[in-house]
């Protein structure tokens, strides 16, 4: 048992560590020992290639190798400045004569001297990188054949617990454990050695039982009451959810820390047998499964005063997934109780298979169970999500991605886990439902965090709704996401060491190149990247919000300049990053050559789009608040972007217009420079109109027009006779051409009030509709008179009138237009 707490504070350490921000600290980089390594590598390789070593003993094996493969990565690096001094003294001399060329003897005598230095300095380089690769191979085949071990022993076929043949030989097995536990108690206890411990460890007996009864039994209230009396102090629904979330781990603390003390007032009375001594050690951590477990399902599952319901559950599904958690956790540390025991008295695979199968079968209905309600939630959030007229909720939308994820996985894998076990493959069984009680505990841990994370972002930033769906929470729950990935690979079986191999590749780097990259070089180009990009952002603030407006620099060129200053900052951001990491991209030149040329050709339109954009930064031949006209739109320039520019038309919508098109396209800039701009309005007059009358009336009121420039003067132009008016042109230049509609509007306004005082008429087109029948209007038509057959009347061709309509024929068909002004002028006349 102890080696299991053991193992459990030795994760908990690697996870802490590994979570922990490491800082590259120079050191001194001495020569490894080499004759006490040339002992030790064949010793390992005795050890795997034998086959007979202990999983402990290749553990220890293995972190001795890794302690040798971390000196000879230092190792590696030793004599660096001085190998690139060297070279480069080397490269000075220039290329060495082709076979059969002579070169100068003191030049031929340095350069054998400097290859000589360079040999020398290589020597201990070249051990070291042979060592290396000798350790790390060594490692490597110690992993192969732990993990070999581990998946053997995971699908190892034992006796199959439905075999009612070995119950009772499991009944008896646990019952002897009980007994012998009493047993060992009521022995100790009633002898004078244990009577006198008891006497000697009273006081601390009673005190640590005291403490733990009233943390277990008044824990709760006191819990609720500081945290009631907290959230009084805390204004704002942020800080009420802070509060609410802090006040409320004392439900968790003071009742585990009850069962810690009632554990430690047993354990020092130093009577309890190896048996008790387990039960005791492990209480504490199934109270901390049983109340981690029912504090997740009530901060998760239900709404709280402070923060709405992640899931869309019943209240009685939330009760019932409450109580299946609860279970999980008392499952969970009822086996690890199982296995400490088993260590203790031996039992057989057939009684360990016996008593582990109800573990299994209670923990993976609950999972079952759990898993039907989680995909119950999903469908009913999928339905509102659907039917929703606004945005969805940011983490209520990866909360149903998770919850119906987890309900797909959750119900089959139960089920495989009973099969499974009930086979006989109880190892394999119990690492499906146990990692995966753990996993939904790392989860619910995930997901209350965030919040508080959330919560304590919103009242540092003052900021009351919608600060959970800002880039800054966002950020830290990937970070908090990041960090779990350790503890979620301890749980499904991974290994301490895997971790830390891990760990040192990431250490160790990637080659590109002759360049290392390390995660040491990627979070130092990280941080100076951010700190130079922070840098340009207050240099731009500082140029747009104080410089640049005190100039006079117009409002386009100080755009430029900031959107300048902002691409430069960048740019040099980048650089002193890279240069700041160590990192050599020298010998990516080539192929960095060749991407170009195959981006170029497949990003030719972005390319020519990004070139337009520099060339309109620094020509400005648009900028931004200019009036233009491109490709058939008009509007407001609004943002010049490296790609492309957003045109706000009149009927506020936004054009966005590749810089390429305003480059190589015509542009019409009605503001460019000035906004100065001219008005033309047009008006008919009536013939018979006095013209030089009509041009001092329309002067007058283009002139009284206060937006109407009077240098150069309007014009009032008569420009030609129309087909039913005179017409006359007024043009004017204007102050402000964006005021061009208001302006026109006011002069039409004035033209139709003082034409009207004056007497002049605006003449309007006439037409005239002919019906051919219009009788057919009333709803009826009429019979056709018959003229009589014996009287023929003599009229003259001028007074001949049609009142007869004629029969139909072809020509009447083809152009009925023809009859219908032929029968209607004959109405005309006749009236």
């Amino acid at each position: 048992m102890r080696h299991t707490i053991r193992d459990v504070a030795s994760r908990l350490f690697l996870i802490i560590v590994l979570c922990l921000p490491l800082h590259a600290v120079a050191q001194d980089i001495s020569a490894p020992d080499y004759e006490a390594w040339a002992t030790v590598a064949p010793r390992a390789e005795a050890a795997v290639e034998g086959g007979a070593a202990q999983d402990v003993d290749l553990e220890a094996l293995r972190t001795e190798l890794a302690t040798w493969r971390s000196q000879f990565l230092d190792a590696r690096a030793a004599n660096a400045s001085r190998i690139d001094t060297v070279r480069a003294q080397i490269a000075a001399l220039g290329a060495a004569p082709a076979d059969g060329g002579e070169e100068a003897a003191d030049l031929a005598a340095r350069r054998a001297e400097l290859n000589g230095q360079l040999d020398r300095a290589l020597a201990p380089v070249l051990s070291a990188e042979e060592a290396f690769t000798r350790a790390d191979g060594l490692i490597g085949e110690i992993d192969a054949v732990l993990v070999a071990r581990q998946t053997d022993a995971l699908m190892a076929l034992g006796p199959t617990p439905l075999n009612p043949v070995i119950w009772p030989k499991a009944i008896a097995d646990i019952t002897a454990t009980g007994l012998l536990m009493w047993s060992d108690l009521v022995t100790t206890a009633t002898t004078a050695q244990g009577i006198a411990k008891l006497k000697s460890n009273a006081a601390a007996i009673v005190l640590f039982t005291l403490l733990g009864g009233a943390l277990i039994l008044r824990g709760r209230v006191w819990s609720m009451r500081a945290s009631n009396r907290v959230q009084r102090l805390v204004t704002g629904q942020a800080g009420r959810g802070v509060s609410d979330i802090v006040g409320s781990l004392g439900l968790v603390i003071l009742p585990v820390a009850g069962l810690f003390f009632l554990s430690v007032a047993a354990i020092s009375s130093d009577i309890l047998g190896a048996r008790a001594e387990a039960v005791f050690l492990t209480l504490p951590l199934i109270g901390l499964f049983y109340f981690t477990a029912r504090w997740l399902a009530a901060r998760v599952l239900g709404a709280t005063e402070t923060s709405p319901a992640l899931f869309d559950l019943t209240p009685i599904q939330i009760r019932e997934a409450s109580g299946h958690l609860a279970l999980m956790g008392i499952m969970y540390g009822v086996n690890l109780l199982l296995v400490a025991l088993a260590r203790i008295d031996d039992y057989s695979a057939a009684t360990l298979n016996v008593l582990s199968y109800p573990l299994v079968v209670l923990t993976a209905l609950s999972l079952f169970r759990f898993g039907q309600i989680l995909a119950a939630s999903s469908r009913r959030q999928t339905i509102s999500h659907d039917t929703a007229e606004g945005d969805i909720n940011a983490s209520k939308g990866f909360v149903a991605l998770v919850s119906n994820t987890a309900a797909r996985v959750l119900r089959p894998g139960a089920a495989i886990a009973v099969i499974l076990g009930g086979v006989g493959y109880m190892s394999a069984a119990k690492g499906l439902v146990f990692p995966a009680v753990s996993t939904l505990g790392l989860l619910g841990l995930f997901l209350v965090t965030s919040r508080l994370m959330s919560d304590i972002y919103a009242v540092v930033s003052r900021r009351s709704e919608g600060a959970g769906e800002g880039l800054v929470p966002v950020l830290v729950s990937i970070i908090l996401f990041a960090i779990s990935l350790p503890s979620l690979a301890l749980i499904w079986g991974a290994r301490e060491e895997q971790l830390w191999e891990v760990w040192a590749r990431m250490k160790q780097g990637v080659s590109l190149g002759d360049a290392q990259i390390s995660i040491t070089d990627f979070l130092t180009f990280a941080v100076v990247f951010v700190i130079g990009f922070g840098a340009t952002r207050l240099l731009k603030a500082a140029l747009s919000l104080s410089v640049l407006p005190k100039t006079k620099i117009d409002k386009g060129g100080q755009n430029a300049i900031v959107a300048g200053t902002g691409y430069v900052g960048i740019i040099l951001s980048a650089i002193i990053a890279i240069t700041s990491a160590g990192i050599d991209l020298s010998a990516l030149a080539i192929v960095a050559g060749a991407l170009s040329v195959g981006i170029g050709f497949g990003l030719q339109n972005i390319v020519q789009n990004f070139v337009s954009g520099i060339i309109l930064l620094i020509e400005r031949p648009v900028s931004e608040g200019d009036w233009i006209e491109v490709g058939g739109q008009m509007g407001f320039v609004r943002d010049i972007s490296v790609r492309s520019t957003r045109v706000e038309t009149f009927d506020r919508t936004d054009v966005i217009v590749p810089n390429a098109d305003l480059i190589s396209n015509s542009v019409t800039n009605y503001t460019r420079g000035n906004l100065i701009g001219r008005v033309t309005i047009k008006v008919g007059v009536a013939y018979g109109t006095d013209t030089r009358h009509v041009d001092k009336v329309l002067r007058e009121i283009i002139e009284a027009q206060p937006m109407v420039l009077l240098n150069p003067a309007p014009q009032v132009l008569f420009i030609g006779f129309g087909a039913d008016a005179l017409d006359f042109e007024v043009r004017a230049i204007l102050r402000d051409v964006t005021y061009i509609m208001i302006v026109t509007n006011d002069i039409n306004h004035a033209i139709a009030k003082r034409f009207g005082e004056e007497g002049i008429e605006i003449p309007f087109a006439q037409r005239d509709i002919w019906l051919r029948n219009p009788e057919a209007l009333a709803g009826h038509i009429p019979p056709v008179a018959q003229p009589p057959s014996t009287t023929t009347a003599t009229v003259p061709d001028v007074d001949r009138v049609w009142d007869v309509e004629p029969a139909p024929d072809a020509n009447a068909d083809a152009n009925p237009s023809a009859t219908a002004n032929a029968a209607s002028s004959a109405q005309g006349d006749g009236a």
